[in-house]
Parts: structure tokens; C-alpha cells; sequence
């Protein structure tokens, strides 16, 4: 199965990264719900519809990794793999 995002959607592959303290202990990503998540966009929809009828591109491409809201994405499974699908205004910043 493929996913393709419609209109400002984007199509994000999470990357989970556990927190280790200075005395060697690793923190789960559980452990602080209100941080933001990263990820690597795998498919960019066509961009957003103005009120004037023309598209605006997307400010982000494939394989931008990403920091985006937490809890903005909607979480799908497609043959076993976890994406999340979101807006590109949910998108905080480009890490490069």
C-alpha cells in the first residue's frame, strides 16, 4: 500500500530517541509527554489552497528531518511500518 498526502499534509516517519542522564540512566521518550518529536518526511503533499485559488508550495521536502507537536499527528500503520500524517503548519522546525 501507498500513502500520498492530500493539499498541506505530509507523511512523517518517527524517529524515537531515549534520553540518557550524566549518571548513565536512560529515560524513555514516555517520560516527558510535552516535548516535541522528531521524524524524517517521507512524502510532501502538493501544498496548501489559498483563498485566491492559487497553491502555495510546501516550505519542506522528502527526507527533511523534522521537529514537529507531539500530539498534532495522527498515527497510521501501513504493511506493519508506524507513520504519523500531519499539516505543515504542525511542523516546528527543520533540523539540519
Amino acid at each position: 500500500m501507498k500513502l500520498t498526502p492530500l493539499a498541506d499534509k505530509l507523511i512523517v516517519e518517527p524517529i524515537s530517541e531515549n534520553e540518557v542522564t550524566k549518571a548513565g540512566i536512560i529515560l524513555p521518550d514516555t517520560v516527558d509527554k510535552e516535548k516535541p518529536e522528531k521524524g524524517r518526511i517521507i512524502a510532501v503533499g502538493s501544498g496548501k489552497l489559498a483563498d485566491n485559488g492559487t497553491r502555495i508550495a510546501p516550505q519542506v521536502k522528502v527526507g527533511d528531518m523534522v521537529l514537529f507537536r507531539k500530539y498534532s499527528p495522527d498515527d497510521v500503520k501501513v504493511d506493519g511500518k508506524e507513520y504519523l500524517i500531519l499539516s505543515e503548519s504542525d511542523i516546528l522546525a527543520i533540523i539540519e
